[in-house]
């Protein structure tokens, strides 16, 4: 159960994952409850990715949602951005394919949550053109480099810092 497997205080959370910010450009934290916002939720989290310097997600800033089951760490948490999100590794319900988000391929317990969203920021200027999910957005990616960028740099512009 996630809340065992991350038993740290919500200010000690916050400290470790502003740290973290620092060196990868990520934030994550639980989500507060509604109607008692002193109270964290500890299966979903609100984490907002960075898109790296010198890419075209530069100065995107583009919220994900992580939600853990309760046999987490054993089993992956599922990552989604917003639905539509153009990607060619993101469904079009937002939900984000990758290798050490599924259990049959590359989980492993004890995979960070930092590592978790490192990963996926890293998979966003590297796309796995062997898992495509997002057809649209592979064909651009992998047939028109031109247009790709251009979509991917029109919803930067809407995700913009």
């Amino acid at each position: 159960m996630l809340v065992k497997a991350y038993s740290l205080s919500s200010h000690e959370n916050r400290d470790v994952f502003m740290a973290e910010k620092n060196k990868t450009d990520i934030k994550a934290a639980p989500r507060r409850e509604q109607g008692d916002r002193r109270k964290l939720n500890y299966m979903i989290w609100d984490c907002l990715i960075y898109g790296k310097p010198n890419t075209i997600w530069h100065k995107g800033q583009f919220p994900l949602t992580m939600c853990f089951n309760e046999e987490f760490p054993n089993k992956p948490s599922e990552c989604k951005f917003p639905g539509q999100f153009f990607h060619p590794n993101v469904y079009p319900d937002g939900l984000v394919s990758m290798d050490i988000l599924d259990e049959d391929r590359s989980w492993n317990p004890n995979i960070t949550i930092t590592q978790i969203l490192v990963g996926i920021q890293n998979l966003l200027d590297n796309p796995d053109e062997k898992d495509p999910t997002n057809q649209e957005a592979y064909y651009l990616f992998s047939e028109n480099q031109d247009e790709y960028v251009t979509r991917v740099r029109t919803q930067t512009a809407a995700y913009k810092t």
